[in-house]
């Protein structure tokens, strides 16, 4: 009995092409907007869990400053706060025993690099690192060596460049050993990278590693901005397990060097991999909610859409639904007929909404390198939520349907 209803539902929506046509642009327009903006957070989203392994899970980072995902608030504070220091670094080495390797790294961006008269575009960054770099950032060495402690200690004018550099520099020849010119500064390349490309524009592939001394050397202890060079100090704990004890411990050693007291806040920002993902799921809360709000708001319009069809529908069919009830049709039989009516109306344009949805929120993975992802848990939401539209709005004229006087209903013109 209900596939029968099921059916002549789908009939009864058949019939009507251009009435149900207008009525489902509603539900169309407000699933896709849902949708699509839940599937770019996903796709950006998975991609940043798989990038931001780059720390592992046993590697967080104490800097002065905020990571991207911060809000302005957070930058102006830190701009009162001393810069982190080499010295802080070595506090870290000495005193916290849950750790093994603390690395340095000083960054800035722009740069060129010349060989033979050929120089780059102005986009290689320049990190003034320590030995500790590859195993702290999981970037590690394909060709000749990494840094060395003796490199550290005689600020030697050593390089080791990004995989795509070393590509563009020396397509046919090793670079090993060659001489190359960085910012203007003679180096020698005793490395290279391996290949590991970001769809955030990360340095990686045209990044350039010189020794932490000869960075400071070079380029002295103020930015270009005036403001003192500040490090990035990346930690690695002896074992996943220790992470969280080697956070605290770290804290605890810097919070000491710095004189803060028991009720004053840390003046330093440390993160993990996993922080930060959490830090942009904080972030996104705000764009999902909103999206879902104007999605809901355009469903709910369009279910009152629905409901006001159903209506003249009902009044259009009077005779029929006369027929129905005389040939021994229940009321229940009628009400359901006209429910399925809209939930089956809703839930069309709610697929329909959701492809649109899934393909508007991949458009950028064409453009970009991001991967392609889609967010199934937001497909059957989108669809419950529209057969919720469905019963709300369709169940007045539902029930206006069932209590049809059959007599009266078989005289209607």
């Amino acid at each position: 009995m209900i596939l029968d209803t099921f059916v002549m539902s789908l009939s009864a929506i058949r019939v009507n092409k251009l009435r149900s046509s207008l009525t489902l642009i509603g539900v169309i327009l407000g699933v896709a907007s849902i949708i699509a903006v839940m599937t770019a957070i996903s796709v950006i989203q998975s991609t940043m869990e798989k990038e931001m392994t780059v720390l592992g899970t046993q590697t967080f980072q104490v800097q002065k400053w905020p990571n991207g995902f911060s809000s302005n608030e957070q930058r102006r504070a830190a701009m009162k706060w001393p810069p982190v220091t080499v010295a802080e670094a070595q506090l870290i080495r000495e005193n916290v025993s849950s750790v093994d390797l603390v690395g340095t790294e000083f960054w800035d961006g722009g740069k060129t690099v010349t060989y033979r008269g050929h120089t780059t575009e102005p986009a290689t960054s320049l990190c003034g690192g320590s030995p500790e770099y590859p195993e702290n950032n999981t970037h590690y060495i394909e060709l000749g060596r990494n840094l060395s402690r003796m490199d550290m200690l005689t600020a030697r004018k050593v390089v080791v460049i990004g995989n795509s550099l070393a590509n563009e520099l020396f397509p046919f020849s090793d670079p090993i050993g060659k001489e190359i010119r960085v910012d203007g500064n003679k180096y020698e390349v005793i490395g290279v990278f391996i290949k590991k490309e970001s769809a955030f524009g990360g340095p990686y592939e045209t990044m350039a590693l010189i020794p932490g001394t000869t960075y400071t050397k070079l380029y002295g202890s103020v930015n270009a901005r005036g403001f003192p060079r500040s490090a990035n100090v990346t930690i690695h704990s002896k074992t996943p397990e220790l992470l969280e004890d080697a956070i605290e411990e770290t804290r605890q050693v810097l919070r000491k060097a710095r004189k803060l007291k028991r009720n004053e806040e840390d003046n330093f920002y440390y993160f993990t991999s996993l922080s930060q993902i959490e830090n942009f799921n904080q972030t996104t809360k705000g764009v999902k909610l909103g999206a879902f709000i104007l999605g809901a708001v355009s469903l709910i319009v369009a279910g009152i859409g629905i409901m006001n069809i159903m209506l003249v529908s009902v009044t259009e069919r009077t005779k029929e639904i006369g027929i129905r009830k005389s040939l021994g049709a229940k009321r229940s039989n009628i009400l359901l007929q006209f429910l399925f009516e809209a939930v089956v109306l809703c839930n069309v344009g709610g697929i329909v909404g959701i492809l649109l949805g899934f393909g508007l929120g991949n458009v950028m993975t064409l453009m970009t390198s991001f991967e392609a992802n889609i967010p199934y848990e937001w497909a059957f939401i989108g669809m419950g939520f529209c057969s919720v539209i469905g019963i709300t709005f369709g169940m007045i004229p539902a029930i206006k349907a069932s209590k049809l006087n059959p007599i009266d209903a078989l005289q209607y013109e």
